[in-house]
C-alpha cells in the first residue's frame, strides 16, 4: 500500500498493484439461452447459420447450432469484472491472448467460468489472470489468458 494525503492533511492507505494477491479466483456460472445468442447475433450483425439455422446444422458435424466464440468471451469478461470487485481502483481490460474454443458451446449448455490471478506485473501495473471454461459435463470448452491495467 502507497500513503497519500488525505483530506486535512491526514494520510489514507491507496491499494496498488502488489496489494492484488496471486492465487486470487472467482467463479461465474451462466446457462447459454437461445436469447443470448440472438441477442448477440443482432447487435454484431453475425447471423452465420452455426448460431442461427438448426436445420442447417443438422447437417453439419455439429448437429445443433452452436453459441458465438465472441459470447463466450463476453461472459469471460463478466468473471474479470468480479475477480476485482473489492480492489479500490478502477482496472480496464488490455486484451485476451491465447483464445481457443476447444468444444462447442450448444445452446441450454451451462458454463462454468473460472478467473485465477496468475502473476502481477508490478512495473505496468497489470495483472494477468487465467481463465478456463466448463460446460456442465465437465468439458473444457474455451481457455484464455487476460491482462488488466490499473488506471486512475
Amino acid at each position: 500500500m502507497v500513503s497519500e494525503p488525505g483530506a486535512g492533511g491526514a494520510e489514507t492507505a491507496r491499494v496498488g498493484i502488489a496489494d492484488v494477491p496471486i492465487g486470487k479466483r472467482t467463479v461465474v456460472s451462466k446457462t447459454v439461452s437461445e436469447s443470448d445468442v440472438y441477442l448477440f447475433a443482432g447487435i454484431t450483425g453475425d447471423l452465420d447459420p452455426n448460431h442461427v439455422d438448426e436445420e442447417y446444422c443438422k447437417g453439419t458435424r455439429l448437429g445443433h447450432r452452436v453459441a458465438h466464440g465472441a459470447l463466450v468471451v463476453g461472459y469471460m469478461s463478466a468473471a474479470s469484472t468480479r475477480i476485482l470487485e473489492d480492489f479500490a481502483r478502477p482496472m480496464v481490460s488490455m486484451g485476451y491472448d491465447r483464445i481457443r474454443f476447444i468444444k462447442p458451446v450448444f445452446f441450454g449448455d451451462t458454463l462454468t467460468i473460472t478467473y485465477e490471478i496468475t502473476s502481477v506485473v508490478t512495473e505496468k501495473e497489470r495483472t494477468v489472470g487465467t481463465i478456463e471454461v466448463t460446460n456442465q459435463r465437465g468439458e473444457m470448452v474455451a481457455v484464455a489468458t487476460h491482462i488488466m491495467q490499473l488506471i486512475d
